[in-house]
């Protein structure tokens, strides 16, 4: 699988990333239970399949099933992690700066790793508020001493509005974000994609296949559509189409999931730059030559 440079850490990841909600949920609807002694073995054997596919990224979070996903990952990994970058996630909304350095090391315990690769805040939105207490509070200095100390080698954080990500991000203390942008959501495009990029850091995508949004979609306005293309894999294509984005975020519960879109990964070679394409009217009248 293809391997990019992940902005200026030292990191090297696969554009497929691994997301470990699903370890942390149960859906009846498709007789998946992680918790359950059977769900702990399949969830094993499609963390490793994803190894064996050339996935290297893992994205994770104490919230998933109460630290559950973050055990289940730690098991399946410790054979290879020092081949592997593991992303966590802590809390910042009430947090004391001391409750933020606990939170990382029961991460640490549960993944059973010395270090984690990258450690982000939580973040949905970020009002100025909470701003100003991750920044002046103590938040961020607690994951600047954990980095100091080497059980944390990068910080990043993560947003769902990522206009509102704008002054921590160009704070320059950050080295990696992570970013809701897919084909229905493209304001990450508009702003945030090109802060991060001034920055230099690693970019990941959360959601890329919309949480759902296009099959209803589709199947109101274009039913026969879906029968003909695969949404998924439009989706993927799309987001693999944009040098701004090094490596993609998707949660897959079966190994013919991770081999599907690893082989995607793989072997798609992208026709279009998407960063290029105007996002307003002024940029489209720049490119358009006058008579």
């Amino acid at each position: 699988m293809e391997k990019v440079r992940f902005g200026r850490t030292d990191l090297t990841v696969s554009r497929l990333c691994f997301g470990c909600v699903s370890f942390g949920v149960t859906d009846p609807s498709r007789h998946w239970d992680p918790f359950s002694a059977k769900g702990w073995a399949e969830s094993l054997r499609l963390l490793r399949c994803a190894v064996d596919a050339g996935v290297t990224v893992f994205d994770t979070s104490p919230d998933y099933g109460d630290g559950h996903a973050e055990r289940v990952l730690g098991a399946a990994l410790k054979p290879v992690r020092q081949d592997v970058v593991i992303a966590s996630k802590v809390d910042y909304g009430g947090m004391t700066p001391d409750q933020v350095t606990a939170s990382v090391e029961g991460s640490l315990a549960r993944l059973d790793t010395d270090y984690l690769d990258i450690i982000q805040f939580h973040g949905g939105n970020y009002p100025p508020s909470s701003v100003k207490r991750i920044l002046d509070k103590g938040l961020l200095d607690s994951l600047l001493k954990l980095k100091a100390e080497g059980r944390v080698r990068f910080i990043g954080l993560t947003v769902s509005d990522p206009i509102t990500a704008r002054s921590l991000i160009e704070t320059g203390a950050f080295d990696t974000v992570q970013m809701l942008y897919n084909l229905v959501e493209q304001a990450a495009a508009r702003h945030a994609l090109k802060w991060a990029q001034d920055q230099d850091m690693g970019v990941t995508v959360m959601r890329p296949l919309a949480a759902g949004m296009l099959a209803p979609l589709f199947a109101a306005i274009a039913p026969d559509w879906p029968n003909r293309h695969s949404i998924a894999e439009v989706c993927l294509k799309f987001l693999l189409s944009d040098p701004r984005v090094h490596t993609i975020n998707v949660g897959m519960r079966s190994e013919a999931e991770v081999v599907q879109n690893a082989r995607l990964v793989e072997t798609y070679r992208p026709q279009i730059d998407i960063a290029a394409l105007p996002r307003s009217v002024g940029q489209m009248a720049r490119r358009t030559p006058v008579p």
